[in-house]
Parts: C-alpha cells; structure tokens; sequence
C-alpha cells in the first residue's frame, strides 16, 4: 500500500486549499480509503496502483505549494472507515517522508518497508519533479492534447501551429523522459513498500 501526506506550504500566509483540492482528487483517482484532512492544512490518502501515486505526486509538484511524502509498506487491517484513522509502516513511513520532505529541494520525499529502493523511487520522483516543474505552458499544452490521444498533428492543428513547434514542445518539455521515468517509479515504489 501507498499513503500520501500531504502539507499545504505556508498555509499561514496562504488561503487553505485542501478544500478545493481534496474533491478533486478523489474524484480522480482510486484510493484503498480516500483523501482526507487530517489536521489543519494537511491531508492524507492510501492508494494501492504505484502509477496513481506517481499521477498523484505529480500532479501536486505541477500545483505547487505542497510538501509530499509517501509511505510504501503494509498497512494494519482490517482498514478502518477514515483515512485518520489508519495505521502501520506505511502511514508511519509517510509522516517521516512529508517532515523529510519540507527540508527538499522539489518538497518531496518516499519512506518504505525497503530503504534503498524507498530512497531510489525518491530519487527518480525527484527528477521527474524537476521536469515538470520546468515547463512553460506553451509545453504543457501541447503534452496535454497528445497525453489524451491526439497526434502532433491533431495537436498542431487545435494549437493553432505547425507540427514541427508541437515536436519543439514536447521535446522542450522533456515529455518522452517523463513518459520513461513514470513507470520506473512506479517499478521502484513497489520495491520500496517491500
């Protein structure tokens, strides 16, 4: 199992946005319990699919303005109700990833039944942080109509440019390196929770 939490930064100087965020992820992504606050400006979700915890942490990176940590290891069962309410390595793990996490570079960080490979999985989730929090927009279009389908050429098309700037896009974007390292993460994230 996979537990995330999640920090708001600088929530005392900053309006609260796990209200508004909190539907959102829920209704996009298949949790074991679902995200929750669970003190103040902090949530907290327990996931079972490595690659929506991988959709998850990037998707937070791309929103800015949180701490992420990620717990990867058993969790006690029978699960209760409330995602408050949970306990084991995993959620122990993820309370140590999001205190570690506020002292990184890109705010997150992976605790799990296997160090070595929790710290690998960090390591590549980092690296891919740092991609996505590099693009431009422009970048950010052009992956987001070819990631639902489109061809470049569709994509050019709806643009409203030529083929060959979607491909400059991409590239700027570093959208193939993304999509390399999202299953690795993935693989490395169930190595981690052992």
């Amino acid at each position: 199992m996979f537990v995330l939490t999640v920090d708001q930064k600088g929530s005392r100087r900053a309006a609260d946005r796990v209200a508004g965020l909190l539907p959102r992820l829920n209704a996009a992504v298949t949790t074991v319990l679902p995200f929750e606050r669970t003190a103040g400006d902090e949530f907290q979700g327990v996931l079972e699919d490595p690659d929506e915890v991988v959709d998850v942490v990037l998707d937070l990176v791309r929103a800015g303005d949180w701490s992420i940590g990620v717990g990867a290891g058993p969790v006690q069962t029978p699960l209760p109700q409330s995602t408050r309410a949970g306990s084991g390595p995993a959620f122990l793990g993820a309370r140590r990833a999001v205190d570690a996490a506020k002292q990184r570079p890109f705010r997150l960080a992976v605790r799990g039944a296997s160090p070595p490979d929790a710290g690998d999985a960090q390591a590549v989730l980092s690296a891919l942080a740092a991609v996505v929090d590099r693009r431009s927009d422009q970048a950010w279009e052009a992956i987001g109509l070819v990631a639902d389908g489109r061809t470049q050429a569709e994509a050019a098309t709806e643009l409203g440019i030529s083929r060959q700037a979607v491909g400059q896009r991409l590239a700027a974007g570093l959208w193939d390196l993304e999509r390399e390292l999202r299953p690795t993460a993935a693989r490395l994230l169930v190595r981690a929770a052992g």
